[in-house]
């Protein structure tokens, strides 16, 4: 094998990495298409299931929003992430990530619309949670 063969890396897509980010950020799918098996960051997303899971079982009495916390926060991360990684310009992107595939991004409006979509839908669940937290804070959960 020649020494081109060896480095030849497979092409990451940066709006595909958006798009996981936006769909599963909450499990760390867009860390692991980056990263690999490897990454303690998309292992921590994923630990939040579990945990979710575990504070269901071991506060049967507690709100739902306590025990959807984790994966409520792990989600609120992913957003941010894919906005990260999405605005990314496209030569930062190609230097960092495919440096070794031998392509070159050139991504468009599929991924702004994206990006605007995960904008939208991120601030909605961070304010909501927000008010969520407030309300059992403060009121004991008087409003909801």
């Amino acid at each position: 094998m020649t020494t081109a063969t060896l480095s030849h890396q497979p092409h990451k897509n940066k709006a595909f990495t958006s798009l996981l980010g936006f769909l599963l950020g909450m499990l760390g799918a867009h860390r692991f298409y980056l990263h690999g098996g490897k990454d303690a960051w998309g292992w921590l997303h994923l630990a939040a299931l579990p945990a979710s899971l575990a504070l269901r079982q071991l506060l049967p009495d507690a709100d739902w929003f306590y025990q959807l916390l984790p994966l409520t926060i792990s989600a609120l991360i992913g957003f941010l992430e894919a906005l990260v990684l999405g605005l990314m310009p496209d030569e930062k992107w190609d230097a960092r990530y495919n440096a070794g595939s031998g392509r070159l991004s050139d991504t468009g409006w599929p991924l702004a619309v994206l990006l605007v979509a995960t904008l939208m839908l991120g601030a909605g669940v961070l304010i909501a949670t927000m008010a969520r937290l407030f309300d059992l804070l403060y009121t004991g959960g008087a409003y909801g």
